[in-house]
């Protein structure tokens, strides 16, 4: 008896990368986590980096592994990751270096210089995304600063990771949306923007729509005979795209979303944009959806500042998450909350010296920043992003005009029963905990989509009713 082919999933992190396998155990999907890695930037001559070549060598030897459990064959492989990176390409295809986190400092000198040409309430009235420093934007901005090469060709992280693969470069539609220069109406590169910034409009890539099939794989890989006939899709490559896609829920309104991860994302999914003044002087975005529609949300710094606390820490004591999170459940609510917004709080270094610095500001008292204090800064921070969790669901309301009735949490900060019960009581809304590794489920729920119709694109229907068969093989990956 013939088995069904495979397929793949390469999902990028900001903290850690994924290679996971679906196979099929009859009509039943079975998701496998063959390989992570942690990731993280380093700090180069050049400013803090991705480690390119470590990623692209550890996702190889993931699909590697995959082709040696799967003799029945890999259909497709798709690739979703963090958004607003990008890779430079010289005239052979290959990167010229590696590149910059969004998190270096360049970018906030370009935001300037930026503004001072288009000022901020423009470019959001224009866009409709959320102005912060981190957009592509800024760092091809910031490039042109510096004196780099601005016509050479770029292509965003996971479309590298296809490219290197042997797809040709493009610029999957829901990642191109993060980078502040796309038109909402007619999703295509806002040209007006390149040239009164000055940017190289041809050395964009071509924008694709999410689930678009890009070919086969380049010629060594395809020597393995797992992967002869294997294809490559573009899913949603910005992972929220894909987390959101990956919700196994009903077809309804009355549901919002919490992408719990290294940032919090919190909002709804709409059938348009709001681009209001008041949504943009709230900092909401607007991102395009896998299955169309806009993912329109507040960004928040989330798990990050735990895990820079705990990184501060990691030469005194090596904290367990759960037992860390558990201790902070006990520990006396904190005195005022941290202000999410400080721009000093989404910059890597001493986490807890940057909170106590800003609560010396507000005038409250510092928390001691030995480790033995790391449940009071976690109690802080949970309690901190429930409250902020309420306040941006009440802005929801005001600016939509919709009224959600519960919160689906998807991501490694989904597992927080306690940030979660924090959540409810400042939202007032059910919250539900789903898919830790949703972006993957989201992942192959668009491929699978895409591979089961024929023509370009895939359909709202057809994304969620495959979601909904792979969470429950989502949740026995997370439990494995």
């Amino acid at each position: 008896m013939k088995h069904r082919p495979a397929l793949a999933a390469i999902d990028l992190g900001a903290e850690s990368c994924r290679v996971s396998l679906l196979r099929w155990s009859g009509e039943q999907p079975r998701i496998t986590m063959m390989r992570r890695i942690a990731n993280a930037p380093r700090h180069t001559a050049s400013g803090l980096c991705w480690d390119l070549p470590a990623i692209c060598r550890e996702m190889e030897a993931g699909l590697r592994a995959c082709a040696e459990l799967a003799p029945e064959g890999i259909d497709s492989i798709g690739v979703t990751g963090w958004a607003v990176d990008y890779v430079r390409l010289g005239r052979d295809g290959q990167a010229l270096g590696l590149p910059f986190c969004y998190r270096d400092p360049r970018n906030s000198v370009a935001m300037e210089a930026v503004h001072a040409i288009v000022p901020g309430a423009e470019l959001y009235a224009r866009t409709g995304v959320q102005i912060q420093a981190l957009n592509t934007i800024y760092q091809l901005y910031a490039d042109k600063l510096s004196g780099a090469d601005v016509t050479a060709p770029w292509v965003h992280l996971p479309e590298y990771i296809l490219h290197w693969l042997g797809a040709p470069r493009v610029a999957e539609y829901t990642n191109a949306t993060h980078t502040g220069l796309i038109d909402p109406i007619t999703k295509t590169w806002n040209d007006e923007l390149f040239f009164a910034l000055g940017l190289d409009r041809n050395a964009a890539p071509e924008i694709v729509a999410p689930g678009t099939m890009l070919g086969a794989l380049r010629d060594d890989l395809r020597r393995l005979p797992a992967l002869a006939e294997t294809r490559l899709i573009a899913p949603a490559c910005h992972d929220t795209a894909s987390a959101v896609a990956g919700i196994a829920t009903a077809a309804s309104e009355d549901w919002a979303y919490i992408s719990s991860g290294t940032w919090s994302l919190a909002g709804m999914l709409l059938p348009e944009c709001v681009r209001t003044a008041a949504a943009g002087a709230q900092g909401f975005t607007n991102l395009g959806a896998a299955g169309g529609g806009i993912l329109f949300h507040r960004g928040l710094p989330g798990m990050w500042l735990l895990r820079q606390c705990l990184e501060a820490w990691t030469p005194q004591r090596t904290w367990n998450v759960a037992d860390l999170i558990a201790e902070a459940e006990w520990a006396e609510p904190p005195e005022g909350l941290l202000d999410l917004d400080d721009p000093a709080l989404a910059l890597p270094g001493n986490m807890p010296g940057c909170i106590n610095a800003q609560r010396r500001r507000m005038d409250f008292a510092p928390l001691p920043e030995r480790c033995e204090a790391a449940p009071g800064f976690a109690c802080l921070i949970f309690h901190s992003l429930a409250a902020r969790y309420g306040s941006v669901f009440r802005s929801v309301r005001e600016l939509t005009g919709r009224d959600p009735k519960r919160i689906c949490v998807v991501g490694g900060g989904s597992r927080n029963e306690y940030l979660n019960r924090l959540t409810h009581e400042a939202t007032g809304l059910l919250v539900e905990r789903c898919a830790v590794e949703s972006t993957t489920a989201g992942n192959f729920a668009i491929q699978w989509a895409r591979l089961d119709q024929s023509g370009n694109g895939v359909s709202p229907s057809s994304i969620a009713q495959r979601a909904a068969q792979l969470n429950d093989a989502a949740q026995e990956s997370e439990s494995s």
